[in-house]
This record gives structure tokens, C-alpha cells and sequence, in this order.
């Protein structure tokens, strides 16, 4: 038997990271919204690792944030420890990661659902999608019937989650959670095209049971750099990690046990992560490696749980604790939680346009792992675009697209729709071709103007970060006006950094360029500094050193917007254009590309192809304009 259970807005699947931030960014632009979990103790899980950010996913939050977006603000909330990463390596690649408090987080993003106007959180499976006129019809489990103007899918690794621990394996979700064992059958009846992925766990061990002493401290930096550009007090390390290594006897044994493996046994099918691969794994592939690092972290303040990242496993329970017991400073370990693989159902995303709606089924969205990507970062900043995109459709505005010259969200779903995912997607610095211009340091310059008119921007944030954009602008305007006269605390130094020293007057800038030179360096001598804060200064200094380059990546990026203002009709049937090879004519009429700059993205789509395009878009437009005549 079924009920009607009343008329939404917005409907969203699943409250993990992409169902959070797609229901509170429909719910905060007006639309009414609810978003349905398996169970309310899931909200905000981080079944995988107790953090947050790290190399280009830091990228990521920081670009939430500046839209207006939730991930950020909490991760402040709840950081145990910070570290900025690469700062050994230039600007573009530095990356905010943060070791949280697991539970807090949870429950700190729970509370924002409970409390947040216009969205009803619900306990409840969802067990079949009807498409309705207009509409969606959602069926719960229990026999609820819900009619939504637009409905999300964020079902994580939910979605036909299947857990594998050496020869065990057993229907679930993450974390011992029932697993959506119906909805997979009723997206195949829409015609949805599901595949299978796979990803695992390390195992929670007991702090108590892990001998310290023979391990590598690894400390947060000081001061903390938080990810939100709300956050105004000064976060605190709070907890240290730890650093051990592997070593002959942990493969010894895991290669006397690999066929017990349910990866190397053929009991998974899904295919696994490429960047995150599991410890045996790693070792299979890498043999003449000596050693692998792993990462020894806490889940939180009120836990003795410890994380071992970098040690996921799906060999049997009793050879994990062997392997795990051979690693200095866990000789004596005791699990606490079984390292685990999961496989999940997902979708081909090459069936999602660039708001993540499903071409073939208007009002449809999908965000986060059931689009075929990997890690909290990715799910959440997809689940914000695809909340706007349904708020905005629902209340018949025009949709959001981001693109992949302005932002890293923009080029992980260009990623995903145009050259799909094959095993599941991670986002990296080095999938960028603009990253010098996208850092991580100017997120809010590039998004929070855009996050503003969307209506996801607060006045008291819009003001703050206005000032912070004046700042910017006037101390630049002040660095190329004000000449340092030569001195020998000056020189002195200069020569201290191992650059030259000056005998006539240097401009503040040209100094500023030089690699050796900061503006810490030059504090003691720039005595008409204004006092500004250290993001402020970030941002100049950058912008001067690399001037060049960024005005050369500015140029290409114009050059593809310039392509991608050439829009293609999505009704075009490319078995019709004479010049195109056959497999371009099949990756594009599976694609429909919007434009000539996302066609030329699709893998098998040559520059010849794209020349054809061009040409014939030229005869198109041509055509109106002789008859005209």
C-alpha cells in the first residue's frame, strides 16, 4: 500500500556530503526541500577518512565556500589538525588538509539540515523514481509516495552496496548501514546506465594498543589557515598524527595471502580507485617497491579510534591483523573496526549535462559518487551545483554552469560528461590546464561574486570580502608606486635570501618578484606597509611574481571561452555532417556537447573533427543571412 505524502520542491537522496550541501543550497534559494537518508545516524558520515581537503580537494572547499557553500565552515569547526601541503612547490598545487573530529563533524552537519528553513530531513529508503508530467515520484520503502519538481540522486556508496572481507562479503552500506538495495532496479527501468565501482576502508584500531615511541610525529602548522572565509577566530591543533612504514614481513605476508584476496580472487567486479589503491594491491602492483607509507590518525577527541591511512584492505580479518602487526609501533595493535571493500552502483555521467541533470530525463540530477567520482571534496562541491541547478529549474530560472577555466568544480563536471569515468574519478591539480590561476588563495575572488548573485552570499560576507578586494587593490597600486632606497639592512637582507643586493633605488615590486623574496622578508625595511592581513598580502605577492604566466593562461583561457561560446544544437544528429570519423560521429551523438570547446574536450574527437565543426556552424549561420538577401 501506498499514501500520498504531500508536494516538494526539491527532493534529495541521500545525506551524505553531496546530499547536505544539495539540500542546503536548494532549501537556502527558497525551494522546498527534503532530503532523505537510510538512517539519520549516517548524515555527514566520513566512512572513509576522519579528514577533510588535501592536494586540488582543498581546491574544492575552498571554492564551496566561496559560493556559499557548507563543507568549509564545518571543517573549521571541527579541525584537530591543519597542514597546508606543496609548499614546497609553487602557489597553484598548495592545498589546505585538515584532520577533523569525525563525529563532530556528523553531528555539526546534521544540526545545520535540522535547523536550516524550508528543508525537512527524513529518515526513510527510497526505493523507485517515476517520472510524472513534470514532476518526479519518489516511493519510499514504508510506502510514502512524495511528487517533487526535481529530484537528486547522492547516494554515495549505498546505491547496491555490497562489503567484501576475504571471503565474506554480504549486502550493506559503509559502516555496517543498510545498504539501498531497490532503487538501482528502478533507475535501470528509466534506462539509467549503471556500472559497478569499488572502494575500501582501512581498519579503526585501538589508540591504547599502538606503541608511539616507534613512530614519526607529524604536527599541524601554526598559525592555521582555515578553509572558510567566514571563519574570523584562530583554529588550534589539537591532536598530533603519526608516521610508520611497512617492510618485507608486511608483504611477505600479505603476498602469502593474496589469494584470499576477493580483488585478486575475482569475487569484486567493480573496478577499483586508481589514485587510492588498497594496501594489497599496492603491493602487487608496485614489487619492487621495499616499503609504503601509512598515516596513523584520530577520528576524534572523544574516540580512541585510530585511522590507518594509506592501509586499506578486503584480505580476511585475521590476516589484516597479521599484516597490520608487523608495522613498527603497531607490533600489539587491536582492531577496533575491519578494513573493508565496498561495491556500489553509479552512473555513466556522459549521460549528465553540465548542471549534472540527466539529458534523457529533465529534473533529474545526480551529484557525488553515483556520478562516478571519489572522496567527500568532489560529492560535495557536485551535490551544491546540482542543489542550485534544481532550486533554479524548479522556480524557472536560468541554470548554473560552471567552467573549467574559472573554477576546479567546473573542470571536475566537464571531466565527468565529457570523457566519463572509467574507474572512480579523483580530482587533481595536474587535470587543470588554468591552475595558476585557479589557487586555492583566490577562490573567493573568482566564486564569491557568482555565489552573491545566486543568493548564497550574506551581506555581512559580501561586505567583508568587498573590503578584502579593495585592499587587495590598493596595496597592489601601493607596491608598484613605492621605490626602497638601498641600505644595509636591506642588503643585508637580500643577501641573506642569496639574491643581489641593490645600489640604487628598487621598486617594492620588483623586489616582490624576485623567487627568494617575500613580503615577511621585507617587513623590517617596507616601513609604509598599512597593516593588512596575510591573505591580502598572499594575493599581491603572487600576482607579482607571476605575472607573466598568469596574463599568458588568462589569454588561453579566453581563447576557450571563445570556443565555447560556438554552441552546437543538442538535436543534432552528427551521422548527418560529411568529414567526421565514425568514432567521432559516436562519442558525439552519445555526448551532445553543448559547444565547440566541450566537443573538442571528448576523447576521440581529433582537431580535424572540431575543424569540420567549425566549418560547418560557419555554413549554418551563413544561410539566414543569403537568404536575407
Amino acid at each position: 500500500m501506498t499514501y500520498n505524502a504531500g508536494t516538494i520542491d526539491v527532493a534529495v537522496i541521500g545525506a551524505g556530503h553531496a546530499g547536505i550541501e544539495a539540500g542546503l543550497a536548494a532549501a537556502r534559494l527558497g525551494a522546498q526541500t527534503i532530503v532523505f537518508t537510510i538512517n539519520l545516524d549516517a548524515v555527514g558520515n566520513c566512512p572513509c577518512n576522519p579528514s577533510i581537503g588535501g592536494t586540488a580537494k582543498g581546491h574544492l572547499v575552498r571554492e564551496i565556500d566561496a559560493l556559499g557553500g557548507e563543507m568549509g565552515k564545518t571543517a573549521d569547526a571541527c579541525t584537530l589538525q591543519s597542514r597546508m601541503l606543496n609548499l614546497g612547490k609553487g602557489p597553484a598545487v598548495h592545498s589546505l588538509r585538515a584532520q577533523i573530529d569525525r563525529n563532530q563533524y556528523a553531528q555539526t552537519m546534521k544540526h545545520k539540515l535540522e535547523k536550516c528553513p524550508n528543508l525537512e530531513l527524513k529518515q526513510g529508503e527510497v526505493v523507485s523514481l517515476c517520472p510524472d508530467g513534470k514532476s518526479w515520484l519518489l516511493t519510499t520503502r514504508l510506502g510514502a509516495v512524495y511528487r517533487a519538481g526535481a529530484a537528486i540522486i547522492c547516494t554515495g556508496t549505498f546505491l547496491g552496496g555490497k562489503i567484501f572481507v576475504g571471503e565474506v562479503s554480504y549486502e550493506s552500506g559503509p559502516d555496517g548501514m543498510f545498504p539501498s538495495a531497490f532503487l538501482p532496479d528502478s533507475l535501470r527501468d528509466l534506462g539509467i546506465a549503471l556500472r559497478r565501482f569499488k572502494t575500501g576502508t582501512p581498519a579503526r584500531v585501538l589508540r591504547s594498543s599502538i606503541d608511539f615511541s616507534h613512530l614519526e610525529e607529524q604536527l599541524g602548522d601554526t598559525p592555521i589557515i582555515p578553509f572558510s572565509y567566514d571563519t574570523e577566530e584562530q583554529l588550534e591543533n589539537k591532536a598530533v598524527c603519526h608516521i610508520s612504514w611497512t617492510n618485507d614481513e608486511t608483504k611477505k605476508v600479505i603476498l602469502d595471502n593474496i589469494q584470499r584476496s576477493p580483488l585478486y580472487g575475482g569475487m569484486i567486479e567493480g573496478i577499483g580507485p586508481r589514485y587510492c589503491p588498497s594496501i594489497e594491491d599496492k603491493v602487487m602492483r608496485f614489487p619492487d617497491k621495499p616499503r609504503h607509507q601509512l598515516f596513523i590518525e584520530p577520528c576524534g577527541l572523544n574516540t580512541e579510534e585510530m585511522y590507518l591511512q594509506g592501509m586499506s584492505s578486503s584480505l580476511p580479518e585475521e590476516v589484516q591483523e597479521a599484516f597490520y602487526r608487523t608495522i613498527p609501533g603497531l607490533e600489539k595493535v587491536q582492531i577496533m573496526r575491519t578494513a573493508y571493500a565496498i561495491e556500489y552502483d553509479c552512473c555513466d555521467p556522459l549521460q549528465l549535462d553540465a548542471t549534472l541533470e540527466f539529458r534523457e530525463h529533465p529534473g533529474l540530477y545526480g551529484a557525488g559518487q553515483f556520478n562516478g567520482s571519489s572522496g567527500y571534496e568532489e560529492a560535495a562541491a557536485q551535490g551544491l551545483v546540482a542543489g542550485i541547478n534544481a532550486a533554479r529549474k524548479v522556480q524557472g530560472k536560468p541554470r548554473l554552469v560552471l567552467d573549467r577555466a574559472g573554477s576546479y568544480i567546473g573542470t571536475l563536471i566537464d571531466d565527468l560528461i565529457t570523457k566519463g569515468a572509467n574507474d572512480p574519478y579523483r580530482m587533481m591539480t595536474s587535470r587543470s590546464e588554468y591552475r595558476l590561476v585557479l589557487r586555492q588563495d583566490n577562490a573567493d575572488e573568482r566564486l564569491t561574486p557568482l555565489g552573491r548573485d545566486i543568493g548564497l552570499i550574506s551581506d555581512k560576507r559580501w561586505q567583508r570580502f568587498t573590503e578584502k578586494q579593495e585592499q587587495k587593490k590598493a596595496e597592489y597600486k601601493r607596491a608598484l608606486s613605492t621605490t626602497l632606497a638601498p641600505s644595509e639592512e636591506l642588503n643585508r637582507i637580500l643577501v641573506s635570501r642569496e639574491t643581489s643586493p641593490i645600489h640604487t633605488g628598487v621598486r617594492l615590486a620588483d623586489l616582490l618578484r624576485r623567487p627568494q623574496i617575500t613580503y615577511k622578508d621585507l617587513q623590517p625595511v617596507d616601513t609604509t606597509r598599512p597593516d593588512l592581513p596575510e591573505a591580502v598580502l598572499e594575493n599581491v605577492e603572487i600576482d607579482l611574481k607571476y605575472e607573466g604566466y598568469i596574463r599568458r593562461q588568462k589569454a588561453d583561457i579566453e581563447e576557450m571561452r571563445r570556443l565555447e561560446r560556438k554552441a552546437l544544437p543538442l538535436d543534432l544528429d552528427y551521422t548527418t555532417l560529411r568529414g567526421l570519423r565514425l568514432e567521432a560521429v559516436e562519442k558525439l551523438n552519445k555526448i551532445k556537447p553543448e559547444n565547440i570547446g566541450q566537443a573538442g574536450r571528448i576523447s576521440g574527437v581529433s582537431p580535424a573533427d572540431i575543424s569540420v565543426l567549425l566549418i560547418w556552424l560557419a555554413a549554418r549561420q551563413k544561410k539566414p543571412e543569403e537568404k536575407g538577401e
